[in-house]
């Protein structure tokens, strides 16, 4: 193995480890049974296919885009863990600066203000997974409400479902621009209860992230961990309710579908 094959597999084993065993994708014991679920809250890439972001890197560093990816996803992750904590909070798209820039210098690369712009214009312009818009529809027929509960700018969310032509499924987004503190602060989490005057076990929070999943069951939300990726659940003493590769779980574990 050369330095660069060992360089990727490190950085890759860090944000996106391996599945410890099958049995992690079963279904546990299903809590929502015999229970009403009135609202959704999602992450935005249990929606949003994050896979759209590598897709621009690779198409400004041939050869480096997933690497490039993947070193940009951690570092703004840690930024808004950092900046909750020092109580320093901006929006995610200047945290997507901040990271864009670091991992720039530290990769020693760069891009020239065109260039910049555009890969940056790729979170205003990302694809949906192609589960999404017929679970929204069947959700939207059931009767449950629907949000973002994000890091996500609203305008952000807003450009992304005007173009897919997806917005009319959802209630106003629940960014946490709202509360000035990043997921998984529980003020965070707090602003499903306090929009929709619900209890937490009238709502099912949709994390991406093993991270996210683990914050939402700490708050105390039934949670569906839409696990895309097939990565290693966070050893942090918590579990989801369940874990699903698709959206497909998520809604049979809400009473939708089969």
């Amino acid at each position: 193995m050369n330095r660069m094959e060992f360089l990727k597999l490190a950085v890759a084993t860090a944000t996106v480890p391996m599945p410890r065993a099958a049995e992690m994708f079963e279904p546990r014991e299903d809590a929502r049974a015999g229970k009403r679920v009135a609202a959704i809250l999602f992450d935005g890439f249990v929606l949003f296919d994050a896979r759209s972001i590598a897709k621009r890197a690779e198409a400004v560093f041939p050869g480096k885009g997933e690497e490039f990816a993947t070193r940009l996803r951690v570092r703004q992750f840690e930024y808004t863990w950092l900046r909750t904590v020092g109580q320093r909070y901006v929006d995610f798209w200047h945290v997507t600066q901040n990271a864009l820039d670091f991992v720039l210098a530290n990769m020693g690369l760069s891009l020239s203000a065109e260039k910049r712009a555009w890969f940056m214009q790729g979170l205003r312009e990302l694809e949906v997974w192609p589960d999404v818009p017929e679970a929204l529809e069947a959700l939207h027929k059931r009767g449950i409400k629907m949000a973002f509960l994000s890091d996500f700018s609203a305008e952000m969310i807003d450009a992304n479902l005007e173009r897919l032509k997806l917005r009319q499924y959802f209630e106003a987004h629940l960014t946490t621009d709202r509360v000035r503190q990043y997921k998984p602060s529980p003020v965070a989490y707090q602003m499903g209860p306090d929009a929709f005057g619900l209890k937490k076990e009238e709502m099912v929070f949709a994390a991406f992230g093993a991270w996210d999943a683990a914050g939402a069951k700490w708050f105390g939300y039934p949670t569906v961990w839409v696990n895309r990726f097939g990565v290693t659940e966070e050893e942090l003493d918590v579990h989801p309710d369940l874990v699903t590769r698709d959206i497909a779980g998520l809604l049979r574990f809400v009473g939708v579908g089969d």
